[in-house]
């Protein structure tokens, strides 16, 4: 069964983070997930709150830069949250934003090559083992930690491009598909996640965690109306090629934007392109589009919603639990 979750967004004020966790333990969702972006608030500390605050809760951190810390103590934050609330935290790695990544002094030579060899170190070093690597961008001698995790957390990359995905598959336990996929996508990562494990050989199942946006009102015409305003902001930053090329809309909305910018690409874009891009509606519909994420082969949801969180929590996530029988 798909788990579902819910987004601590990164605009929500740090001291907010508690009582959220609490409504959504409350609620019965299976997961929360809080956020790292540049220069929001730190991910780690986020997630040790809401695992001290919630009991069942799986708190998902997504996602820590390759290149903002050293793998070594990346792997020891990761140990002692998995000792204090075994089996509840899901630990994400990702290049970082290349813009971040160079205001800090930490974008390296190779994107690629950074991940890769962060994720093994990190691997390497919660297994319990001596670990030792000397790569391209990681270079570590004789690592161990004191206090490995008992119950050995698993690791998930937030990747999009053909060959990160590829890499997701050689050395994680799963993926992380970032707001503004579709079904067409998640199947498109999935072959090449696995084209990586099979150059690994692996065999265990890849987990794929997926954000999406949701939107529900008493208004339908408002519900759309913020998915439109989202996707389009997005699709005009160019940074989800990749989710384009999946739909094959990639000239549509190059033709949209010439002929009216962002405005004509939020006005203008098909109907069919938001319900594959979000979740918005009705309970029914916004049901409707869960059972095609997860058919596409989404393991586990996270709602990343577009309307006031209070208003989100305490009116309509009820209302879409109910509808789906939780």
């Amino acid at each position: 069964m798909t788990a579902l979750g819910l987004m601590f967004q990164r605009e929500y004020p740090p001291e907010e983070l508690i009582a959220f966790t609490k409504e959504v333990e409350k609620s019965g969702l299976d997961e929360l997930w809080v956020v790292e972006d540049c220069f929001y608030a730190g991910g780690i500390a986020q997630a040790a709150t809401a695992l001290a605050h919630s009991e069942k809760l799986q708190v998902g951190l997504g996602i820590i830069p390759a290149v903002s810390r050293n793998p070594a103590f990346t792997a020891l934050e990761i140990a002692s949250l998995a000792r204090i609330a075994p089996a509840r935290f899901l630990a994400g790695i990702g290049h970082g934003v290349t813009e971040w990544m160079q205001q800090i002094g930490a974008f390296p030579k190779s994107q690629l090559a950074a991940i890769e060899e962060a994720t093994r170190a990190v691997k390497g070093i919660l297994s319990g083992e001596n670990f030792s690597i000397e790569g391209e961008w990681a270079r570590l001698r004789d690592v161990q930690l004191v206090h490995p995790p008992q119950v050995v957390p698993p690791v998930y990359l937030g990747v999009r491009s053909a060959k990160s995905l590829q890499i997701s598959g050689r050395v994680a336990d799963g993926s992380i598909l970032a707001e503004g996929c579709s079904p067409a996508y998640i199947r498109w990562a999935r072959e090449q996640i696995e084209i990586g494990r099979q150059a690994e050989g692996r065999t265990e199942h890849h987990h794929i965690t997926l954000y999406i946006y949701w939107s529900m009102d008493e208004d339908e015409n408002v519900t759309e109306g913020r998915v439109r305003e989202r996707v389009a902001a997005n699709m005009a930053g160019g940074h989800k090629d990749p989710y384009q090329e999946a739909l094959g809309i990639v000239d549509d909305v190059k033709a949209l934007l010439m002929a009216g910018g962002v405005d004509a690409l939020r006005d203008k874009m098909p109907i069919e392109w938001l319900h594959d891009l979000a979740v918005y509606g009705t309970p029914e519909t916004c049901a409707r589009t869960l059972d095609n994420l997860a058919a596409a082969g989404a393991d586990s949801i996270t709602l990343v919603p577009l309307m006031d969180k209070t208003i989100a929590l305490k009116t309509y996530l009820p209302r879409l639990l109910h509808h789906l029988g939780q």
